[in-house]
């Protein structure tokens, strides 16, 4: 029997992520971020979704996106995920899960809390230490701003450094795939 599709609500944007199978790396080559953001924008012509920050690095992805239905994400990502997972095994020669099972999404307050997780997804580079600044990193919205959405929120293309309780914070909601907003607005929400 099939998964149900994730309650997803309409009006607010959604941190996704996924992780390689047991942390394993998932893009090997150059190749393989260009295929991925190929499915990106092919899976963003089937499902109404706004994309508004992304980030690919060798082991996992981050998204930062607005489904404008209550099915889009669901099906966006399982469209997304089954074709790259595909065009892997197909390319090399493999079978077996390469991510390490289902996304995890949660909502985020539209405001100044999106800008926070706009920030932390084009900086993931920076912190994992692969590159010195953000617009070194050619697989992400910073590099890539053709491939993104306007955001809702004013100011959302400067790139701050995040104090290192914002990072704290996220990546707790992260963990816990615990909306990321004000006490109040998470409480207004459940």
């Amino acid at each position: 029997m099939p998964r149900a599709p994730r309650n997803t609500q309409l009006g607010y944007a959604y941190h996704v992520i996924n992780r390689g199978n047991g942390q394993a790396k998932v893009f090997h080559q150059p190749q393989d971020y260009e295929v991925f953001l190929d499915l990106l924008v092919a899976a963003r012509q089937r499902q109404p979704i706004k994309l508004f920050a992304f980030c690919l690095m060798p082991n996992h992805f981050h998204l930062v996106v607005e489904p404008e239905t209550t099915p889009a994400l669901s099906r966006f990502m399982q469209w997304l995920m089954t074709t790259h997972v595909r065009r892997y095994h197909k390319y090399y020669k493999s079978s077996g899960h390469i991510w390490q099972g289902r996304f995890k999404s949660f909502p985020i307050q539209l405001d100044g809390h999106l800008l926070i997780v706009q920030r932390y997804v084009r900086q993931n580079p920076v912190r994992a230490g692969l590159v010195t600044n953000e617009e070194q990193w050619p697989w992400s919205s910073v590099t890539r701003s053709d491939l993104v959405d306007r955001s809702p929120i004013e100011n959302s293309d400067k790139i701050d450094s995040l104090s290192t309780v914002q990072i704290q914070e996220l990546r707790e909601c992260v963990n816990r795939q615990r909306p990321f907003g004000t006490l109040e607005w998470r409480r207004a929400i459940d």
